[in-house]
């Protein structure tokens, strides 16, 4: 849904955001705007307290709240919180309300399974993609980005962790032995910047419900990614629910939902 529930789209009110702009919130607004501030604090002592943990600064991790399913409003109250990182995982949500947060310092994430008759669209407001695992798609992505004329796209290459134990049949991104070779295309196509390498925590296979083990397996392979591309430094990996284990074995970027937006209702 990208309709607002708490009132008038907060995002192009005067002096955002500043303490008359928040004054001017709705009652539903100012709630929503102190609920999720007390959510993202929690998320940002987690992380701080895993990176403690680790060993590792608090800078070396970026949290990038994942907005799917809540409105524009939501996302404008994030960027008034200080959020500067925003994903969504379908275009049809996601481009209407980028177009509707154009004017907020927000850097946008895709992160969902993406079709190449999507791609244009996407291009216009993304400026990473974490799913990048075919090689068509790896074409389309740079065609759209010239025809834009838009700077460099940062991509991922999304991996499939079950893939090399012979599970994950249909489930989106590649096979851990094949990602050295799509990185590599990636690297070599016009208009696209290879970021990095992207996960999620397996459902199936052996690492299935251990995803500390499942992360460090993903830092190898990115590390072996790094070793032809060294700028290829992002590690995408940790939700909600793993994020500790993701920093501990190296995640650059954590992907949160709901531990800050609140349990999603259904896709329509």
């Amino acid at each position: 849904m990208t309709n607002d529930i708490y009132g008038p789209f907060p995002g192009d009110a005067p002096g955002f955001p500043d303490a008359a702009w928040l004054a001017a919130l709705t009652e539903g607004q100012r709630a929503r705007y102190e609920e999720l501030g007390t959510n993202l604090e929690v998320v940002e002592r987690r992380i701080a307290d895993a990176c403690a943990a680790a060993g590792r600064p608090r800078e070396e991790v970026r949290l990038v709240v994942v907005t799917k399913t809540y409105p524009a409003g939501d996302t404008a109250l994030l960027a008034a919180l200080g959020v500067t990182d925003v994903a969504e995982n379908r275009d049809q949500d996601a481009a209407p309300k980028a177009e509707q947060c154009r004017n907020l310092p927000l850097d946008w994430h895709f992160v969902g399974q993406l079709q190449t008759n999507k791609v244009r669209s996407v291009v216009r407001y993304a400026n990473h993609v974490h799913s990048v695992d075919r090689l068509r798609l790896v074409e389309s992505l740079s065609a759209a980005v010239l025809k834009a004329e838009r700077p460099e796209l940062g991509c991922l290459v999304q991996v499939a962790l079950e893939k090399e134990h012979g599970a994950g049949e249909g489930r989106a991104g590649v096979a851990p032995e094949d990602v050295e070779a799509l990185a590599d295309a990636i690297a070599d196509t016009p208009g696209l910047r290879l970021d990095g390498v992207m996960t999620v925590a397996p459902l199936a296979g052996p690492l299935a419900g251990n995803p500390a083990e499942a992360f460090a397996r993903v830092a190898e392979i990115a590390t072996s990614v790094r070793t032809a591309h060294p700028a290829a430094t992002m590690v995408s990996a940790g939700m909600s629910g793993d994020l500790e284990q993701a920093v501990a074995a190296g995640a650059t970027h954590v992907r949160v939902g709901t531990a800050v937006l609140g349990v999603r209702s259904p896709l329509r």
